[in-house]
């Protein structure tokens, strides 16, 4: 299976490929998959029990989510697939990305090569206040000028959405 060790994935993905996030309503993945389609890739992926708001907000996005892990969510063959870190190697799509030899990462790697790339980044971590603290610099850096990216796990009363395309720095809630 080529994996992202073994292959330099990003110079193969470009815009207008096939990108299938396996667990996408969790609410990292999902602002995640919003991200990606801004910067004009497909986007689908599944999800054992799609929910409100994730399940809206990706709805709302015109994303496909599709119900259950099961093999038939990779045909047609994406081009790439994100991993989220709810799937177990025994999960049925799992096996079937893996018989595909499709392309993958994590969650984490993707953020890393497809949305920081080489912007400065504030990540925000800890065991609680991660989406109010991040909400907060998001909203202040708007307010000052700055037209910062951001990707928010949580809902913010203070800010329409949960991401923003990225300008000159990322604010992401997870370390």
């Amino acid at each position: 299976m080529k994996t992202t060790e073994e292959v330099d994935f990003k110079m193969n993905i470009k815009p207008g490929s096939h990108i299938h996030l396996m667990g996408i309503c969790g609410t990292a993945m999902a602002s995640m998959a919003g991200l990606l389609k801004d910067r004009g890739f497909k986007i689908t992926g599944s999800d054992s029990n799609p929910y409100p708001p994730m399940s809206t907000q990706l709805e709302n996005l015109g994303i496909n989510i599709m119900k259950g892990y099961k093999a038939e969510n990779l045909h047609p063959k994406p081009d790439f697939v994100i991993v989220g870190n709810v799937i177990s190697a025994n999960n049925e799509e799992a096996q079937e990305l893996m018989k595909l030899g499709i392309p993958y990462t994590s969650l984490p790697k993707a953020m890393g090569e497809f949305i920081i790339e080489n912007r400065e980044s504030v990540v925000i971590s800890g065991t609680h206040g991660k989406t109010t603290t991040t909400s907060m610099m998001a909203w202040v850096a708007e307010n000052a000028g700055v037209k910062p990216g951001f990707l928010i796990g949580g809902d913010s009363e203070e800010l329409l959405s949960k991401f923003q395309k990225s300008g000159r720095q990322l604010l992401h809630h997870r370390g």
